[in-house]
């Protein structure tokens, strides 16, 4: 049994009721509650026409085995009623309940959505290993694992609301016919479900993980579809395979244990079931032979015996199905622990937080304490500065970074180069706020103030304007002001081939890499932030094309850290920031301005 599924716990149960809680709380919750309530009306008209159908039924047999020939007519008229009556019911309660459960669904997973995108919560939680483990597939679970979790919620509170309401409906008939018949049903359901928890309790550690194999399967044929022209080119086709057949293996090895289990369950509840058909005729068929009963009864004692086990036999009788639901409560308890954990900024000790005023024990920013943060990030408008930042590799925690202490001015034009681009790739991630393993302080401008420009572009689907523009800018910066930074780019001729600003595209198949970058470059100068971090832009493209883009750069007066290679002209950099193999680094002012900055080392 998996690690995560250990965490079905006391917390696990209190997130579930807390999260029922936060749903009557919420914006929906009034509609949620009334749609509830209309179940609970139908539940109880449901179990009514049941108790009356087991009279009618009753009737109905009796004048056909008294050969009444009016009386036949009449209940027969009578069951036609009163099974059209009960149709009517059960269809508008299953159309309520699905509309409840639709309603909670979409709650729910828009609450996810919401926490899982909040920077940099979706990163942590697909980049790293937290405190209780990998979190895997955390696309998965809102996507299936919270429409499971909604719809079975609600199915298994019904049924037990359900099941309670026909013990007291049924409880009363089964009596007058006979105690002892009552008393055979309470016991049988008691003794199956002793026996079905525990022949299939492995079942719930068993769907806990096939939900992840199935999942990882799954993500395997989407890389390959995604990536389907570069394994074309570099004939990976064998390792794709591989992999996919793999997480084949597992999926099914997995899937063959469940098998397994569900087959000797089988044989118990298969056994079970059937018995019910015969265990009513044995108690009542003695009492109709001695004459004390109408054969009727013999009708009516089946339907009710079967209604009242079946209330009590809930567990039998849906054992496999909540198995897979303790795994779905599991996993999306296990997903809130860790988005809370990824989400929970630590802070230094002593320091106040800055979301709440507290210490580092905040219990509204940490659920429990944490160790004081090693990196600290702060925020200063038109200062870029790093004091006394030592930055570590995740895996073995050597040194990549050691002891950077130096201020970059607003306005300054720096070049980051070394033997080792891990310092540089752990300098851009760090000042990105996505880096934590280390200490020392960063001192940056808000967010909204610099931007990164990955080696990598990243362009989503949708139109060129979306591309270029932050959410919420579409429509306020003029589109002559988007169009003269295209024109400035060499991006006319894409613009023509894109079809104009509004024409939705998969860029990564319509662009090359150096016009992706391009693109990610115009965007940044049309955001105008005061810093920019460029991290290897000469990957994609040429030396002419770095030059028109830092001749940009200055002359939109946005200024940059370029984390690239002695090969870039140094007329257009203040300043080299030098980083050895060893982690010390060398600062070397080049403007007069910047003499400020004279020759330094770490050591």
């Amino acid at each position: 049994m998996s690690a995560e599924f250990s965490q079905i716990n006391r917390l696990t149960w209190l997130r579930f009721v807390r999260g029922i809680k936060s749903f009557v709380s919420s914006e929906v919750g009034r509609r949620a509650v009334m749609l509830f309530v209309g179940l609970i009306m139908f539940l109880f008209a449901i179990n009514g026409l049941n108790v009356l159908n087991s009279y009618v039924g009753r009737d109905f047999m009796t004048a056909i085995a008294e050969r009444n020939r009016e009386g036949f007519l009449w209940q027969a008229s009578i069951y036609i009623g009163v099974l059209a009556a009960s149709t009517l019911v059960a269809v508008y309660y299953r159309f309520i309940e699905e509309r409840l459960g639709l309603l909670w669904r979409d709650w729910l997973t828009r609450r996810f959505v919401n926490i899982y995108l909040e920077h940099p919560t979706y990163y942590r939680l697909n980049d790293r290993l937290i405190a209780n483990g990998e979190i895997a597939n955390p696309d998965q679970r809102i996507a299936d694992d919270v429409r499971a979790f909604t719809v079975t919620t609600l199915s298994f509170t019904l049924m037990f609301l359900n099941g309670a309401f026909t013990v007291v409906a049924f409880s009363g008939v089964m009596w007058s016919i006979s105690p002892l018949l009552f008393g055979v049903a309470v016991v049988y359901a008691l003794v199956g479900s002793f026996l079905t928890i525990r022949l299939g309790y492995s079942l719930v550690g068993l769907n806990y993980n096939q939900l992840d194999k199935e999942a990882n399967f799954r993500a395997d044929l989407i890389h390959v579809r995604e990536n389907a022209e570069s394994i074309a080119l570099l004939r990976r086709e064998g390792r794709a395979r591989g992999r996919v057949l793999r997480h084949l293996d597992e999926l099914t090895a997995n899937f063959r244990k469940i098998i397994d289990v569900q087959r000797n369950l089988g044989f118990f509840t298969t056994g079970y079931n059937y018995l019910i058909q015969i265990i009513p005729a044995l108690i009542v068929a003695p009492l109709y032979i001695r004459g004390e009963v109408e054969f009727g009864v013999i009708t009516q004692a089946a339907m009710a015996f079967a209604h009242l086990l079946g209330a009590f036999s809930l567990i039998v009788t849906n054992f496999q199905s909540i198995s897979s639901f303790a795994a779905v409560i599991a996993r999306l308890g296990s997903l809130a622990e860790a988005i809370e954990q990824a989400q929970a900024t630590p802070v230094p000790t002593g320091e106040v937080c800055a979301h709440h005023r507290r210490t580092s024990e905040c219990p509204i920013c940490v659920k429990t304490p944490v160790a004081p943060a090693a990196i600290e990030v702060c925020e200063n408008d038109g200062l870029l500065a790093y004091e006394h930042l030592t930055l570590r590799a995740p895996e073995d925690d050597h040194v990549i970074v050691k002891n950077l202490s130096v201020s970059v001015p607003s306005g300054t034009r720096l070049l980051v180069y070394g033997e080792d681009d891990t310092a540089r790739v752990a300098l851009f991630k760090a000042t990105a706020g996505l880096w934590e393993k280390g200490e020392g302080r960063i001192i940056r401008p808000e967010l909204d103030q610099i931007m990164f420009l990955p080696e990598r572009p990243y362009l989503p689907p949708g139109t060129l304007r979306e591309l270029l523009l932050r959410t919420g800018q579409e429509f306020v910066i003029d589109e002559a002001r988007i169009r003269a930074v295209l024109s400035a780019l060499d991006l006319e001729p894409m613009l023509a081939r894109a079809g104009g600003l509004d024409t939705e595209h998969d860029w990564d198949s319509l662009l090359s890499l150096a016009e992706q970058q391009l693109v990610a470059v115009s965007r940044l100068v049309i955001a105008a932030p005061k810093f920019a971090f460029l991290d290897r832009i000469d990957t994609a493209l040429s030396t002419e094309q770095v030059a028109t883009v830092l001749d940009m750069l200055n002359v939109n007066r946005i200024a940059y850290v370029n984390l690239g290679g002695l090969h870039d002209g140094l007329e257009y950099y203040d300043a080299v920031l030098e980083f050895a193999a060893n982690g010390e680094w060398t600062w070397k002012a080049l403007q007069p301005e910047q003499e400020t900055y004279t020759e330094r080392s770490a050591v």
